[in-house]
């Protein structure tokens, strides 16, 4: 496959995943996203179990168990407006967890139907959790042009901030990444997010370059700390309430995890 038709088919990609109903969609190579900030340090810190962590017997935490036939990464995400909190609450047995995630599911559902059919390519779809076989989505949407690594951690974008939902699918076609954006807001910002926090999360270096070999740190200086996010996390857990679901005579458990930083950033909000 030529260059001009490789980028005509990334083209393609990203303009279905649009269609869809993704807010946003990019690509990213695999052979630089295995080379990305998270996928190195993951497999130099402690272990760490949290939400969003698993241990899985005979697999290291943070090691990556990358498809032989995984060449590219199609990275989209979803809008997560402000007026819609319920989007990210956590509902114990729905499908996806959360309303946002069900959505990502669902344009990925259309995009693998479509990979398959119309353009016979070999997809992968990814678990959430690294230890199941998934990936670190915020280093692929930096690859694929979708923003930049913020002071809170998270991934900014110039459109919506760091209010989005991320979602990523492999691919057995190798594409060019189709990043990295010329954006950062972060230098001259006030540090909203950081200040936000109710655990203080960023108050503290835990991490240097010296140390890990890398000058892109968690939370983009080294100070981010996973172990006070965690307490908040599990603050949130403790805090959860049994509700009522539509349609059904059993309740199911809510948790409302914590998005504080993400709401705090102003990048996006006059959009």
């Amino acid at each position: 496959m030529t260059p001009n038709n490789k980028d005509d088919l990334s083209l393609q990609i990203i303009n279905k995943s649009l269609e869809f109903g993704a807010s946003l969609a990019g690509i990213a190579n695999v052979t630089e996203l295995k080379k990305s900030p998270s996928h190195i340090i993951a497999q130099k810190i402690p272990g760490f179990l949290s939400t969003g962590t698993k241990q899985v017997e005979d697999k290291k935490q943070g090691e990556i168990h990358w498809p032989d036939n995984a060449k590219s990464a199609v990275v989209i995400a979803v809008e997560h407006p402000l007026g819609e909190p319920d989007m990210d609450w956590w509902l114990m047995g729905s499908k996806g967890g959360t309303k946002g995630n069900a959505k990502l599911i669902a344009v990925f559902s259309k995009l693998a139907d479509w990979l398959e059919k119309e353009k016979q390519i070999p997809y992968i779809k990814l678990a959430y959790h690294i230890e199941h076989g998934a990936v670190f989505m915020k280093d692929a949407a930096v690859l694929g042009g979708l923003g930049c690594i913020g002071k809170n951690n998270i991934l900014v974008t110039p459109r919506f901030g760091s209010r989005i939902r991320l979602r990523v699918m492999l691919l057995d076609v190798d594409l060019p990444s189709t990043g990295i954006l010329n954006f950062d807001p972060c230098p001259d910002c006030k540090e909203y997010c950081r200040k936000a926090c109710p655990q203080k999360a960023f108050d503290k270096k835990i991490y240097s370059g010296q140390e890990y070999g890398l000058n892109e740190l968690p939370g983009r200086t080294g100070v981010y700390s996973r172990d006070k996010c965690k307490l908040q996390m599990e603050k949130n857990e403790a805090n959860g309430k049994d509700v009522d679901i539509e349609g059904s005579d059993k309740k199911r458990r809510e948790i409302r995890y914590c998005r504080i930083c993400e709401m705090a950033c102003p990048v996006g909000k006059s959009s």
